[in-house]
């Protein structure tokens, strides 16, 4: 019924618009008299699939799902074109032999398409190799490819990006931008460009204006060696031989199944380097086909480069860190509560667990202000959410933000469920608490959002990660991105939820050994998780010979020193941590068992023992209705009167006079075999 319903609308839309009237409209595009043939598209013949088996007619491949005929407004412009090739996947075709880098290209794209002179929607760059008097060099002219598979489109979280049924054209729509960048990030061709001064990213739109009047784009008619051209995709141009979809420095097709194919037969140098910064060349395989290598241009010295290390993307920095530690802050205190783990049943209990919490939604609101103060257009912040179906950006903050929204709830219903807040408003208003909502009803509210808020940071959490595996950043590609953010969310949430509640257990008298080990143990997990995913990435990132190589070489080398200063004080860390652990174990191992089973609010033959040793701050039974102290914070140690002492203890200190510690006679102990005093 609903391919039915499909095929009809389809039919109706393609029916009304054979009947209706042209429109009166302007001409897309003036052609000029003195236009030349070369620049006149002309594919007679018309493949059915690509080489990856993709339907070049994309109205096929979108199983009629767009009308033919429709206009594409270009520049507001109803008219439509009268291209027969109109919706089929065109591309570009380049022949590196016959480029000679000229430039002419660049120039009359950016006249065409008025771009300013700090970014170019195409350009031309090259890499060389051999030695003289046999020495060559390869251009390569690049701008966007308008991929089967685009990427950019996928990862842009304003829904910027149309793939268009008419001539396979990728194209993007400035106003809708909101200039995150993160298309910047994603694409292996550096084709989107960020303008920093309007704040909103542009790249190649194909010149689908002259397209619709049945002409190449400008690049390809300002070639003067007949080094671009463009038609559909597949079809190779006339005088040519070869369509393959790799050349030296080009990124891996797989990516995105780039719309463009190469021509080059000349012979080259087995190894081929790069002009640029960036430390990689290129090796002739068996095959004839040239592999990435690490080229140490620079050497293996290694320098500090500290203001190097400053970025536009340090806002992003703080958000990442900011939402990971306020994740692990807030889960930590709730879920050990709701388990029931000594301590944190207390802390949760407490007056201090509403402001913890506040303080996580304070971290996590900078984090948010942060991020949005690095957008080109902070104003437009909210169309970070059009992209739900496809971007990770889209998908993270809307985990943020169920986040922040269902954690400002449970703040609001925990301080309506905590005795002393309910206190405080009965003194304060005048009437009881319970007229607006009962406690257990406010305390079951409350951990309902707070579960909430657990899944919606986890969520938020795991697109985080996903938003940095990127195929065309192999240096991210790697599964230390997982590691990196699950320790810090452990190590940094229960440093702040640990120094907090150790710091509110200990005020209060109460107990805090073992949230204090909770906290602890989680510290020190999550800093090994880190530390085994660096370990595990270096060695990865020395052996690689693709660009995540070349980036690590350049983390060793230009930024090496501050390199090694960060593993250093993360190793300093990671032992201490073990060596703090492996003391209090030994601590509590040879403590004597009176201590440890005095801690035991219930255990009256401990606490006997602990007086009986002279150890102070012995803590009293708890009884129902009554604050439950712990052994550390108790007000007065444990007082027992002579008589109360067994016989087995020596009567040298006179009755009444205060022993430095219990003197056993005769050397016997005065614990039996099975703990119990006898």
């Amino acid at each position: 019924m609903k391919q039915g319903t499909m095929d009809l609308e389809r039919l109706l839309a393609n029916a009304q618009a054979a009947v209706a009237p042209p429109p009166v409209a302007r001409k897309i595009w003036e052609i000029r008299t003195e236009e030349q043939l070369y620049a006149k598209l002309r594919d007679p013949i018309v493949a059915d699939t690509n080489r990856y088996g993709q339907k070049i007619d994309l109205i096929e491949l979108t199983e009629g799902a767009r009308p033919v005929g429709r206009s594409m407004y270009i520049n507001e412009n109803p008219a439509v074109g009268h291209n027969p090739n109109r919706n089929k996947q065109h591309g570009f075709f380049f022949t590196a032999d016959n480029c000679i880098g000229c430039h002419a290209c660049e120039a009359a794209c950016a006249e065409k398409n008025e771009t300013p002179a700090h970014f170019a929607f195409r350009s031309v760059g090259y890499v060389e190799g051999g030695s003289f008097p046999d020495y060559k060099r390869m251009n390569i002219s690049m701008a966007c490819n308008h991929c089967d598979d685009p990427v950019c489109l996928k990862g842009c979280p304003t829904a910027a990006y149309t793939k268009h049924a008419e001539y396979g054209a990728v194209l993007q729509d400035p106003d809708t931008c909101f200039g995150c960048g993160y298309c910047t990030w994603v694409c292996p061709y550096n084709a989107p460009q960020l303008d920093p001064v309007k704040g909103q990213v542009s790249k190649c739109n194909m010149c689908v204006d002259r397209l619709e009047v049945n002409l190449k784009p400008a690049c390809v008619a300002a070639c003067v060696g007949n080094a671009l051209d463009f038609g559909v995709i597949e079809n190779i141009p006339e005088g040519r031989e070869q369509a393959r979809v790799e050349i030296p420095g080009f990124p891996s097709p797989e990516i995105t199944r780039p719309n463009i194919r190469f021509q080059q037969i000349k012979e080259l140098p087995d190894v081929m380097k790069r002009t640029d910064s960036m430390p990689v060349k290129y090796h002739k395989d068996d095959k004839g086909r040239y592999r990435s290598a690490i080229d140490q241009k620079k050497g293996r010295t290694a320098h500090w480069n500290l203001k190097r290390l400053s970025s536009r993307e340090n806002p992003l920095v703080l958000f990442t860190l900011a939402a990971q530690t306020a994740a692990g802050a807030f889960a930590l205190p709730f879920l050990a509560a709701q388990a029931g783990v000594d301590g944190f049943v207390a802390f949760a209990q407490s007056a201090v667990y509403a402001p913890l919490a506040m303080l996580d939604l304070m971290l996590i609101a900078f984090g948010l202000f942060m991020s949005t103060m690095h957008l080109g257009k902070p104003k437009r912040f909210y169309r970070g959410f059009n992209n739900l179906r496809h971007s990770p950006v889209s998908r993270e903050g809307l985990g943020i933000a169920i986040f922040i929204g269902a954690l400002g709830l449970h703040i609001a219903f925990s301080v309506a469920a905590n005795s002393s807040f309910r206190a405080l408003f009965a003194s304060v208003v005048g009437i009881d608490a319970d007229v607006l909502i009962g406690a257990v009803t406010a305390g079951r509210i409350a951990s309902a959002f707070g579960y909430l808020a657990v899944v919606a940071s986890a969520a938020g959490l795991y697109y985080m990660n996903r938003c940095y595996r990127i195929k065309a950043r192999p240096f991210w590609d790697h599964w230390q991105v997982s590691s990196a953010f699950t320790g810090s969310m452990l190590s940094l949430g229960s440093l702040l939820a640990g120094s907090v509640l150790v710091a509110t257990l200990a005020a209060s008298g109460r107990s805090y050994d073992t949230a204090a080990l909770v906290c602890a143990a989680l510290l020190t997990l999550g800093l090994v998780i880190e530390g085994v995913g660096h370990i595990v990435h270096a060695r990865d990132m020395s052996r690689a010979e693709h660009e995540g190589g070349a980036s690590y070489y350049i983390q060793t080398t230009t930024f090496g020193k501050t390199f090694v200063l960060r593993n250093a004080l993360f190793a300093v860390n990671v032992v201490r941590l073990g060596h703090r652990r492996r003391h209090r174990h030994r601590h509590e191992r040879h403590r004597p068992r009176a201590v440890l089973r005095a801690r035991d609010p219930d255990d009256d033959a401990g606490r006997v023992l602990l007086a009986q040793q002279g150890i102070r701050g012995a803590c009293t039974r708890h009884r129902p209705g009554e604050p439950a102290a712990g052994w550390r914070g108790a007000a007065a140690p444990l007082s027992l009167s002579h008589e109360t002492v067994p016989t087995r203890l020596s009567r040298d200190a006179a009755p009444g006079r205060p022993k430095q510690g219990p003197t056993l006679s005769e050397g016997r102990s005065p614990y039996s075999a099975s703990g119990v005093l006898t």
